[in-house]
């Protein structure tokens, strides 16, 4: 009896412990559902103003651009009804001018032949001098009705129709946005985020990636990249801070941009990439990923290694060149295993790099396979995977190690890949560089 108690007991925790992680589970899709909800209410909303923001905006731009045509054609009417009523009024006042000295000669002739014998030879002689200089024969030209203008205003619904249809297609609402941010891989001090099409209908020109920092003291979003292709590396990221990521697009043979993607939140907790301070023969950046180098030395100067040995198997460790000096065969980027002082080129035992001439050395001997020479504009990439652990034994001793690492290394359209055998394991490595001359510059991330 009591190994059924026992049983049944059992069985009644394992239920309640299933009941349990049941109500939990079925707890966060609340959450998850509330989430959604929030989502669809709160971006609903925000369309709801910018809808009508928008036309808001539309109809006063278009009432004051109406306001000023209408004003500019009633101008227009104002300067040839003015322009036309003057020559009318110029004959006007000659027309009742001539009129006036009408009624007065009218007048004098009227007297003249009212007056007496002995006046009348004078004031008749008066009169017809007076009639002669006026000219009464002689009358001003009035304009025909066709010979002034008529006004009238010529209006059609063209522009309605116009306006209707570009009205009716104007804007658009969507549930969806055409792109979505689809990963964000932390990389050391940077963040690679790639994106993808969601909507297959949509024809993307461009895409335009977004970043901001994340809480109530963030800034606002700034553009990291606009172009084609479809992932990019931030730069320059503060390790350990949330920020926040946002992708749209631009449809073939349109000017707007899309809806933007829901942010996506997203930190690195790598350390970025630095060059050692204090070496002769460089100057860094203030972030120190760049490193320049000078003339300030006469002499051969020491390999430039990274402050720490903060390249992780499994990363991409990159090299871009942005300026370039004379070559050298000694010339050298690549990784380390330890950070050797006195050295003067990474072509030495327990590294691998790559010369300016494009000739690869692994523990200090060249490889047959070479790569593309290395200027201005070259990036350089190194990525490394441990393949296994070799056993110690005495076949392998002699091969000089028995870590084996698959190192590729890529410049230009071209790689290499091989097996580089090291004495110890190692899960970070140091990187470095070395110039015979100056003029090179170098960024590291």
């Amino acid at each position: 009896m009591s190994a059924e108690v026992d049983l049944l007991l059992q069985e009644a925790k394992e239920s309640i412990e299933a009941a349990q992680n049941y109500r939990s589970e079925l707890q966060l899709r609340l959450q998850g559902l509330n989430q959604a909800r929030k989502q669809i209410r709160g971006s609903s909303g925000q369309a709801r103003e910018a809808l009508k923001r928008h036309f808001t905006e539309l109809q006063a731009a278009a009432t004051r651009l109406l306001s000023e045509r209408l004003a500019g054609l009633l101008a227009e009417v104002d300067v040839i009804e003015a322009d036309s009523v003057k020559p009318l009024d110029d004959c006007q006042s000659l027309i009742e001018h001539g009129v006036g000295q009408a009624d007065e000669l009218l007048r004098e002739g009227e007297a003249a032949l009212r007056c007496g014998l002995g006046e009348k030879e004078d004031k008749l002689g008066s009169f017809t001098k007076k009639a002669m200089h006026i000219q009464l024969d002689s009358l001003p030209e009035v304009p025909a009705l066709v010979d002034v203008p008529c006004v009238s205003a010529q209006l059609d619904d063209s522009l309605l129709s116009v306006l209707r249809d570009r009205v009716s297609r104007h804007g658009c609402v969507s549930s969806h946005p055409p792109v979505q941010i689809d990963e964000l891989q932390e990389r050391p001090g940077s963040i690679l985020v790639r994106w993808c099409k969601v909507d297959e209908d949509f024809a993307a020109a461009d895409y335009r990636l977004q970043y901001r920092r994340s809480g109530s003291g963030g800034s606002q979003y700034e553009d990291a990249y606009i172009g084609r292709d479809c992932e990019f590396l931030i730069l320059h990221l503060d390790p350990h801070t949330d920020y926040l990521f946002r992708v749209c697009a631009r449809g073939e043979g349109r000017t707007e941009w899309s809806p933007w993607s829901i942010p996506q939140t997203g930190y690195t907790t790598l350390a970025p990439h630095e060059w050692r301070s204090g070496t002769e023969g460089y100057i860094l950046s203030s972030r120190r990923n760049i490193a320049l180098r000078n003339d300030s030395s006469q002499s051969r100067c020491p390999v430039l290694y990274s402050d720490a040995p903060t390249y992780f198997c499994g990363q991409t460790l990159t090299f871009k060149i942005s300026a370039a000096g004379q070559t050298d065969r000694l010339d050298s980027l690549g990784v380390c295993i330890d950070s050797q002082s006195g050295e003067e080129s990474l072509q030495r035992d327990q590294a691998v790099c790559i010369s300016t001439n494009g000739a690869v050395y692994v523990n200090g001997k060249e490889m047959t396979n070479q790569l593309p020479a290395i200027g201005v504009g070259s990036v350089v990439t190194f990525d490394m995977e441990v393949v296994n652990l070799l056993p110690v034994s005495n076949n392998n001793l002699s091969e000089g190690g028995h870590f084996k690492l698959r190192v590729t290394i890529g410049s230009g359209s071209r790689e290499v890949v091989f097996d580089w055998l090291v004495d110890q394991a190692v899960d970070c490595l140091f990187f470095g560089c070395s110039f015979v001359h100056s003029g090179w510059k170098v960024l590291v991330f």
